[in-house]
């Protein structure tokens, strides 16, 4: 037995130190890829083509007659670059004055500002609806306030949808750029100022530059969420979006026309992505300086002091009010609540009906399910590809760079219409089954959406990680793996867990692809949420969605404990 262990160790020993043994540690990664990123999409390409005459989706696609597709791809582009922007200001800006000032109300704004990462898409609208819309408790407040016959204000259209995605997804600017303004050398901005630049040249040519990594990457992130927006539209009167027309192609049964659309906002998506990367790319952001402690500013001007509690107040009420309105309205008792600024009547059953009934309670099982599915997955293939890409050198680094990145700038629409296209048949990739309509196409989807989130976070922790650590092991007789288990593991396990959990969080609460995958047996919490709105029981949708709310916050609070404040590593 002893000489069978001995040989067995011997044997993967050679294994490790051979030069092929890259090649067999990547060979699953590019399999999974090719398996369930490119052959869906090959799939769906092809699917778009259906039809005597090939190109007739793609002529109805772009009539002028019919204009209603080039309308919702505009309309969608529009809107999604629109919320980069409003996100990137408002995120930066939070980010610096936060990182930089010291002010009254600070400390609480700074636990508050990740309140959004709270609220998933859906549940962002749906509290938006609530106090914004037009028959939002503000609006009806002020016009009973003033005696109006219409209310004065309402939040829609267009704006209202970018509103919505400024408040919910500025989180990843602020976190991407609250880490790389800790690492900013505030000499280099002194040196700039005091040779006469003024502080919006600095802003200019200097902070905003090294901040570029980090803009880029947040850029992405809200573009994709943007591209794939549903439910803001819908509730917003936005009736054409590229998302809005698949789903309507998809539900009346014109697959070929909802694998054209998907198609198209996949190259839009996939081209913004490399214009993104080239444009990174184009420079070296790396701090040469040696480094100096970064201190805060003390506001001491009286008339700045009093201006900075009052905003300090006033963004404390408007990060805290989303959520506050759902436990409300959670309380309320559907029905009684018709024109009145608030419910008048109150009750527990929601929230006994969540822990009581078993109909009730199957959504939130299935999401913890098949949440937990897809990030066992995203752990697995995550880690391997991150440690491929970082520390090992062959031949197809850059292709597996790029299919890695492919599902980030995917809309989570066109990642749910690829898998239709491949999996509704047998195919050996499904393991000659039929994918759809079973339990496992929910958590194949949410595998395929975030396994990014794991890879770039993983990434980050090694990247940071000394390799002549790993040598010297290696040089005192460590094999690989031993090495990897004993070494490497537990020094990047933060990053690997605050990717891990972050990919659990957006399982939870993904929307977009569950919405065309589910069915009645795996249904997942967003998408009872979504029923139980249109079905005017409000209460209910809110209990849902507080209870989301709590497992989300649950999670990302161990995502920053264990990860020591890196969970933004992953964006």
């Amino acid at each position: 037995m002893k000489q069978q262990a001995q040989y067995q160790t011997g044997w993967w020993s050679r294994v490790t130190q051979s030069p092929y043994f890259v090649y067999l540690l990547i060979s699953p990664l590019f399999l999974i890829l090719f398996a369930y990123v490119i052959f869906p999409f090959y799939s769906t390409f092809l699917q778009s083509f259906a039809g005597e005459n090939r190109f007739a989706n793609y002529a109805k696609f772009f009539s002028l007659d019919s204009p209603a597709n080039l309308e919702a791809l505009w309309n969608s582009f529009y809107i999604s670059i629109f919320s980069v922007i409003c996100c990137a200001v408002v995120g930066i800006t939070m980010a610096f004055l936060l990182e930089r000032y010291e002010f009254p109300g600070r400390r609480l704004l700074s636990v508050l500002v990740l309140v959004p990462m709270a609220l998933p898409p859906l549940v962002g609208v749906l509290s938006f609806t609530f106090l914004y819309g037009e028959s939002g408790i503000f609006p009806r407040f002020f016009q009973q306030l003033f005696s109006l016959d219409e209310v004065p204000f309402a939040l829609k259209g267009i704006w209202g949808v970018v509103v919505v995605h400024t408040f919910t997804m500025y989180t990843y600017f602020y976190l991407t750029a609250s880490a790389a303004i800790k690492g900013l050398d505030p000499s280099l901005e002194e040196a700039a100022t005091s040779l006469g630049a003024s502080r919006i040249y600095v802003w200019r040519k200097v902070i905003l530059p090294m901040l570029t990594p980090s803009i880029i990457a947040s850029s992405l992130l809200v573009f994709m969420v943007s591209m794939a927006s549903y439910t803001a539209p819908l509730m917003f009167g936005v009736e054409r979006t590229m998302t809005m027309q698949i789903y309507l192609a998809r539900t009346n049964g014109n697959l070929d026309m909802a694998a054209t659309q998907s198609t198209i906002l996949s190259i839009v998506s996939i081209l913004f992505l490399f214009i993104m990367r080239w444009y990174q790319n184009r420079r070296n952001y790396q701090n040469l300086s040696k480094g100096i402690s970064v201190h805060r500013s003390e506001v001491t001007s009286k008339p700045l002091k009093y201006i900075s509690i009052f905003l300090s107040f006033l963004g404390t009420l408007i990060l805290i009010l989303p959520i506050l309105v759902l436990v409300l309205i959670s309380f309320s008792k559907d029905g009684a609540w018709t024109v009145q600024i608030l419910p008048t009547e109150y009750t527990l059953d929601h929230y006994k009906a969540l822990f009581t009934d078993e109909r009730t309670w199957r959504p939130i099982w299935n999401s913890i399910q098949m949440g937990a599915v897809a990030t066992v997955g995203n752990i697995l293939f995550g880690v391997a590809a991150a440690y491929a890409m970082i520390r090992l050198s062959f031949k197809g680094k850059a292709l597996l760079d790029v299919l890695i990145m492919i599902p980030w700038a995917l809309p989570g629409t066109v990642v749910a219409v690829n898998l239709i296209a491949a999996f509704s048949t047998e195919n050996v990739f499904a393991f000659n089954q039929v994918l759809i309509g079973t339990f496992w196409i929910l958590p194949l989807a949410y595998f395929v959406r975030h396994l990014p989130l794991v890879f770039r976070s993983t990434s980050a922790s090694l990247m940071q990680l000394d390799q002549s650590i790993e040598e010297a092991a290696r040089s005192l007789g460590a094999s690989w793996w031993y090495t990897f288990k004993k070494i490497v593991l537990p020094l990047i396990l933060s990053g690997i867990i605050a990717g891990t959990l972050l990919a659990l969080v957006q399982s939870i609460g993904e929307f977009v692809a569950s919405i065309l995958l589910y069915s009645t047996s795996t249904i997942p919490l967003s998408v009872a949420i979504f029923q139980k709105l249109y079905a005017f029981k409000f209460g209910t949708a809110c209990a849902y969605g507080v209870l989301q709310i709590v497992l989300i916050l649950v999670v990302l609070l161990i995502s920053e404990k264990l990860s020591k404040g890196s969970a933004g590593s992953a964006i």
